[in-house]
């Protein structure tokens, strides 16, 4: 990379930071308001693959009626607010409403059972929770025993006992509230881990980290203004919130939300029919495309296409080039962290891929391999782990767990430097 592109990325990467991080951030004027209100926001595709579009304009309306509505019920800002919603207008309008009063949205993904939800809001200490009727049922306690007196409930379903008809309350709010300018240090997601080495744990995301977010949009995905953007992946976990909402909404790109579950002949079809130019998802859903067997009907227009969760195999490289018509890149990131390394799509980043590569890191960050035993370089050949230099990461925001008293000091290391 040249050093004018090196410095104009530097200056990039400042500008974000100054932007996501001023003292008067609003999260509600940065991901909605600032846009045209004519813009389309997202075109949300239905199984049966009709489709509707939700502009900017719509979306700060209903948010701000639906905002309303919940400071009448008491919500404030820093409140936790949840969703057991599946993908759809709906949801994309309560996200926003709990961003733009200033409360933190705690994320559910909808395949989960009662124990892991119960898990979350108690862990959280929700105050409110969105669900769609059918995911009613699974507001239970750890023992089995119903807790829906513990949060109110505001339910896209039929209305019973003491939840709110989310219609009714859509309607009562005054569509002149504004919005929350907390600042970049202040939250506004409150995601757990999986829990694959023990509980869940929260990560709280400030508005800052929107910076690292802005910058793996347009260096790792190579985001272009004139982009039709789809990211696959369910916004219950960090990848589809991060960049499949969040990242959209900040770079004011029209992106897609598809409603319902994932089948190749469905997700072939809307990448075709909705001239989708960037797409990303799970590794899952490029094997499973590949499985299949299935070709689009006509040339796709894709430009990019990029992967997250997992490594890639090469024939599942292959079969992208061959039958999507561009080469599948995989990215890397956590929880704690957003995307950190990958093949990058930006034109001054793009390297030639290498089967079996997560890539290089991202700009805003260092990385560096340090051995198994002890924090100093591994040498070369030698396994270790991956660490994050947080001296020479401007992009970093994790701080700690928000349940752990010590701050998750495990995850640091070297005085707090890695």
């Amino acid at each position: 990379m040249s050093l004018e592109a090196d410095q104009a990325i530097a200056e990039e990467i400042a500008s974000l930071l100054q932007l996501y991080g001023n003292p008067t951030a609003s999260a509600a004027r940065l991901l909605c308001d600032q846009h045209d209100p004519g813009r389309v926001a997202y075109t949300i595709v239905a199984q049966d693959e009709s489709a509707r579009q939700l502009t900017y304009g719509e979306l700060r309306l209903k948010s701000s009626k639906l905002a309303a509505a919940l400071w009448s019920l008491g919500v404030r800002p820093g409140d936790r607010i949840a969703t057991l919603m599946g993908k759809g207008h709906d949801y994309l309008v309560t996200v926003m409403a709990i961003w733009r009063l200033g409360a933190v949205y705690v994320p559910l993904f909808t395949a989960f059972g009662p124990p892991a939800i119960s898990y979350r809001l108690v862990a959280s200490g929700c105050k409110l929770i969105f669900c769609d009727g059918p995911q009613r049922g699974k507001l239970m306690s750890r023992d089995g025993q119903s807790a829906e007196g513990s949060w109110k409930i505001v339910t896209t379903g039929a209305a019973q006992g003491e939840a709110i008809p989310f219609s009714e309350l859509n309607e009562s709010g005054d569509a002149k509230f504004g919005s929350a300018a907390l600042g970049g240090d202040a939250p506004i997601v409150q995601i757990y881990t999986s829990g694959t080495t023990g509980d869940p744990k929260g990560v709280v995301v400030p508005l800052r980290a929107l910076a690292s977010f802005r910058a793996y949009t347009t260096y790792g995905l190579g985001m272009l203004p004139d982009d039709v953007f789809w990211n696959a992946a369910d916004p219950g976990w960090a990848y589809g919130l991060y960049f499949g909402v969040i990242g959209g909404l900040a770079t004011g790109v029209r992106s897609l939300l598809l409603e319902g579950g994932f089948s190749p002949r469905l997700t072939l079809s809307v990448l075709e029919e909705h001239g989708v130019t960037n797409f990303a998802a799970a590794p899952t859903v490029f094997r499973s495309l590949r499985a299949s067997g299935l070709k689009p009907q006509r040339k796709l227009a894709l430009r990019c296409a990029s992967s997250a969760g997992e490594p890639l195999t090469p024939d599942v490289l292959e079969w992208s080039r061959a039958v999507l018509g561009v080469r599948v890149h995989d990215h890397y990131g956590q929880t704690e962290l957003g995307m950190l390394i990958n093949n990058h799509h930006h034109h001054a980043l793009r390297r030639p891929l290498k089967p079996g590569s997560m890539g290089r890191v991202m700009p805003g960050w260092k990385a560096q391999l340090l051995a198994l035993d002890r924090d100093e370089p591994a040498q070369e050949g030698e396994v270790g782990r991956l660490a994050v230099d947080l001296t020479q990461s401007p992009l970093a925001w994790f701080k700690g767990y928000a349940e752990d008293s010590g701050h998750g000091r495990d995850k640091f290391r070297g005085g707090g430097r890695w």
